[in-house]
């Protein structure tokens, strides 16, 4: 168990987070989200020792361990199995099988065990890191980003890991689906204070709207309050027959809280410039082959054609050639065999990680987003800085100051200012936020024009796209139908090993209307105490809620103490009602689902 007691940190006049506390139980895997720059990875650095805290404390158990994923690079045997089994615990330092196991999961070969961890790139060494901190089985794990230089069938092995993991964890990422795939607990940093909940972020995020709703109605209510308030004593404190009401007014003026109201939080807010292409088609790829070494091709015969509203993604194991595809598209390369052509009015825009390399260091970040369309007003120019996180004089900071993540988002940015029809995107959610990977997302989704992205996120995945190329089975296709319908229809052969059940034994239509009517019954006996919990609570607070109103009217009047005191309790007996109320429907909902997947399971 971790147990974090008022933690505060603040870098200057900045301050990430104030008195936060928190607790971890056996087995808990926490998503650790907010912002970027909003401290998630600050709050590691002290869990882990290498941060110190302004004020509060962590605590741990005696002999607690944990692993946690570094960035930085140090090998020191020949081998990636001989490193790697370098992290295997003292009683079970001979289990190599384990390390194997842990390799294949992670993308690595059979033929890899005995090369060199220098023979690698730099993605794939920071795999190693990974594979080691899991072989070391620690009590907890801390992820920062693990998805980052993971393939989409790593991140769906690394997903089952985690599931199944008896540990603690804790996990920084962009990718909410994979997230919440994992997690038991959402925790998040916002507005300098952490929540924590037991659910997935949905559930969290939902919970943020509404005690904001919570506070601005409040607020708007105290405010109004005390508006009449001042009035009041204004009109009558100079007569004399309405003296001790002004005074009482006062006094009760002087209890009402300061409420401030909530600052707007920055986010990215995407639009990118399109400009209609008249026309169905807007390219068409023709048996197209290309390959590096003649002998060895990425990609063979591939067709297929991109309408001028199709969302595309390109999907497989990372070095089969997704992104080269993407920038034969782009026409960054020259197929071997085959064409690929587009319409006259054909606009793109291409992101592409090597064109990141492409800023010129030495213009300002509006300089850059300008050039992409010198026919852009400087007022364009700034509203496309500040939608990308650089308002105001963070504008002329220079490229090469930046950060990764800020030059991606500068590059976004160039994309944002350039008339398109057509989008390249490879890996865009890199160095993005949750939100802010949901806005473009979304963007992307409502995009009049076609977009071809590269993503290993699932959830990017379902949001975005309605068509597929897909890199398996050591050959390239075009498969014209979502990624659902992969899995369900062709799946990853990875994986295909998993599938194989036993056999389901059928059963009579007697015999399955006898085990519907079972679960049926042990569904209600498991439900029924639940919903009559929930309900009671339901009640109670709509009760509670209803004396609590007309108490705060008869405030207004007649104040007393012994109202204010029955106020203060009854507030805080709808708060742990509240609480109560949404542990027991976690609960309810749970267990619900799983009797629906039992019964949905029965043959029909």
């Amino acid at each position: 168990m971790i147990q974090a007691n008022q933690l505060s940190k603040s870098f200057g006049t900045q301050v990430l987070f104030e008195d936060v506390s928190f607790n971890m139980t056996r087995g808990e895997k926490v998503g650790l989200v907010g912002r970027n720059g909003s401290g998630k990875t600050t709050l590691f650095k002290i869990i882990l020792g290498e941060e110190q805290p302004d004020g509060g404390e962590i605590i741990f158990p005696k002999n607690y361990s944990i692993g946690t994923l570094k960035q930085h690079l140090h090998f020191t045997e020949k081998t990636i199995l001989a490193e790697c089994s370098l992290a295997l615990p003292k009683d079970a330092e001979f289990d190599t099988y384990k390390v194997e196991k842990m390799l294949h999961g992670l993308g690595f070969k059979t033929e890899d065990f005995e090369r060199a961890p220098a023979d690698f790139s730099g993605g794939y060494q920071i795999r190693l890191n990974l594979a080691k901190v899991l072989i070391g089985n620690p009590d907890c794990l801390l992820l920062d980003e693990p998805t980052n230089y993971l393939d989409i069938v790593s991140l769906r092995w690394l997903s089952r890991f985690l599931r199944t993991f008896p540990g603690e964890a804790i996990i920084i990422t962009h990718d909410r689906a994979f997230m919440d795939s994992v997690t038991t607990h959402t925790m998040g940093i916002w507005r300098q204070r952490l929540v924590k909940i037991k659910g997935d972020s949905t559930k969290y995020h939902d919970q943020i709207v509404l005690e904001e709703e919570v506070y601005e109605k409040t607020r708007a209510n105290t405010e109004k309050k005390r508006k009449e308030l001042e009035e009041f004593v204004a009109r009558f404190k100079a007569k004399a027959s309405k003296a001790a009401q002004a005074q009482s007014r006062m006094k009760l003026l002087d209890k009402l809280p300061e409420m401030e109201a909530l600052a707007m939080m920055a986010s990215l807010d995407f639009e990118f410039h399109y400009r209609e292409c008249p026309g169905k088609v807007l390219a068409e790829i023709k048996n197209v082959s290309f390959g590096y070494n003649p002998d060895n091709l990425l990609i063979k015969d591939l067709s297929f054609t991109v309408l001028r509203n199709d969302k595309i993604a390109i999907i497989g194991k990372n070095g089969k050639g997704k992104s080269t595809l993407l920038n034969l598209i782009a026409k960054e390369l020259n197929p071997v065999k085959g064409d690929i052509t587009g319409n006259v009015n054909l606009l793109m825009g291409h992101f592409g990680q090597t064109n990141i390399q492409r800023l010129s260091l030495e213009n300002s970040i509006e300089e850059e987003i300008s050039s992409a369309d010198p026919t852009l007003g400087r007022e364009r120019v700034r509203s496309i800085c500040g939608v990308m996180m650089f308002s105001g004089d963070l504008a002329k900071k220079k490229i090469k100051v930046l950060s990764g993540g800020e030059r991606a988002r500068v590059l976004l940015g160039k994309l944002l200012a350039k008339p398109t029809n057509l989008l390249l995107l490879d890996e865009p959610t890199n160095h993005l936020d949750q939100d802010s990977v949901e806005a473009l997302s979304q963007e992307l989704r409502n995009y009049p024009g076609a977009v071809i992205v590269v993503t290993h996120s699932e959830g990017m995945l379902r949001e975005v796209a309605t068509k597929l190329v897909v890199f398996h089975h050591d050959r390239v296709e075009y498969f014209p139908q979502n990624y659902d319908d992969f899995l369900s229809k062709i799946g990853w052969e990875e994986e295909e090993q998993v599938k194989v059940e036993k056999p389901k034994v059928k059963l009579s239509r007697e015999d399955q209307k006898k085990l519907r009517q079972e679960i049926i019954l042990e569904r209600s006996k498991e439900l029924s105490p639940l919903k009559k919990k929930m309900e009671a609570l339901e009640k109670e607070i709509v009760k509670m809620e209803g004396e609590a109103s007309m108490i705060e009217e008869k405030i207004l009047t007649s104040p007393n103490p012994e109202d204010l005191k029955r106020l203060g309790l009854l507030k805080k007996k709808i708060d742990d009602d509240f609480e109560q109320l949404t542990n027991v429907t976690t609960d309810h909902d749970g267990k619900f689902s799983v009797f629906e997947k039992r019964l949905s399971e029965l043959e029909p």
